[in-house]
């Protein structure tokens, strides 16, 4: 038996370090983000629908999407990012799901899809479990001001943007809190890790 979780969180909020430590502990990673890149490759249907969205002035000399001339398109303009998301999520869904299909037939016990946007692009239906890893906004709003380099108000903008830790929540069977020290973490994860495998087994 395969159980996938679904893992997610707000910006700074640590979900690739806990996908890094449920690695460790055994877990196959997927990485949405490495997915999407995928469904801008030449080649794709995705690539195909993008360009007949957007027209060829997102192409670039090399013949693959332009992601900066794409994200200059839909960047403000919610109409347009809708239209994108319309596009290119559905494609990801679809191999996520196969990819998913593919592990559970080899019979891989625990399975990581981390997906910053698993909850707004629909995709909780593909996993067993949804992990949300949360942080207080005001300690978030200091990591990506030192990590990203952002003024605060920047940093506040790209946290407004987002779902809350309350709305994430909603949708969890785990929460795993991040807003203490690297030990702490590890610990909460630690304990999560083996409530699972011991349901597993």
């Amino acid at each position: 038996m395969t159980i996938v979780i679904g893992l997610t969180g707000g910006i700074a909020s640590g979900k690739s370090v806990v996908s890094q430590m449920l690695a460790e502990r055994g877990a196959l990673i997927i990485d949405a983000d490495k997915v999407g890149h995928e469904a801008y490759r030449r080649g794709s249907g995705c690539y195909e629908a993008v360009v007949e969205a957007f027209g060829t002035g997102v192409v670039g000399a090399d013949g693959e999407i332009d992601r900066k001339a794409l994200g200059g398109k839909v960047f403000g303009d919610p109409a347009q990012r809708k239209r994108l998301e319309g596009i290119v999520w559905p494609w990801m869904r679809e191999t996520m799901d196969n990819r998913l299909a593919q592990i559970r037939a080899e019979g891989t016990p625990v399975v990581v899809l981390e997906a910053a946007v698993l909850i707004e692009a629909g995709w909780t239906p593909i996993t067993d479990q949804v992990w949300v890893v949360t942080v207080a906004p005001e300690i978030a709003r200091q990591r990506v001001i030192e990590r990203n380099g952002m003024t605060a108000e920047q940093a506040d903008a790209r946290i407004h943007a987002q779902l809350t830790n309350e709305e994430r929540a909603n949708h969890a069977q785990v929460i795993i809190d991040n807003s203490g020290t690297l030990e702490e973490l590890k610990r909460r994860v630690t304990g999560e890790w083996e409530k699972l495998i011991s349901t597993a087994r």
